[in-house]
């Protein structure tokens, strides 16, 4: 289908609002997946805290140039979708890689993190890290242990006191 240059310029303006808004990008492949598929995957990217789009290669191409934005040429081939993660990269870097184990025809081909450019194992990696309320949590518990063994340290002689007195007024008095 032809786009008039209009419409193409209205594409690029919307691809380049999607870049600037988002963390992190993955470009994935899609050739062969039915729309079911499809609507999985974007529920599945939504759910993520992002947004997977269909994409024009040469018009995206375009974009990144732009932006200053190097990738490899073999990323922008065939049937292209990008993922833009506004939230959460790991989550939904997390999200294509499960996708993809369980779907021949989905791939992901590599994606940009920040300032660093990914390849399709970076992204895996990525994936496999925790997602991001499970790194605050654990945080939040290296955070509070110090504080926590302090209050139970300055507690501690006073619960020696306290059992030591109890112990003593528990005791039969002598006649």
């Amino acid at each position: 289908m032809a786009f008039s240059k209009e419409q193409k310029t209205k594409m690029m303006e919307q691809y380049q609002t999607w870049v600037e808004q988002s963390n992190a990008m993955f470009i994935v492949e899609y050739s062969g997946l039915n729309m079911t598929g499809i609507n999985t995957i974007r529920a599945k990217t939504r759910e993520a805290g992002g947004e997977l789009h269909v994409i024009k290669n040469t018009l995206m191409r375009a974009v990144f140039e732009k932006k200053g934005i190097k990738l490899e040429e073999k990323l922008l081939e065939g049937s292209s979708a990008i993922g833009f993660a506004f939230n959460d990269a790991p989550a939904l870097a997390k999200a294509f890689s499960d996708f993809a184990k369980g779907n021949e025809v989905f791939k992901v081909k590599g994606g940009y993190l920040g300032e660093q450019v990914m390849n399709a194992a970076q992204v895996k990696a990525l994936a496999d890290l925790p997602s991001l309320p499970v790194m605050r949590a654990t945080l939040l518990g290296v955070l509070q242990a110090p504080a926590g063994k302090l209050v139970r340290t300055l507690a501690e002689p006073a619960r020696g006191l306290a059992a030591v007195i109890k112990a003593h007024s528990e005791q039969p008095v002598a006649a």
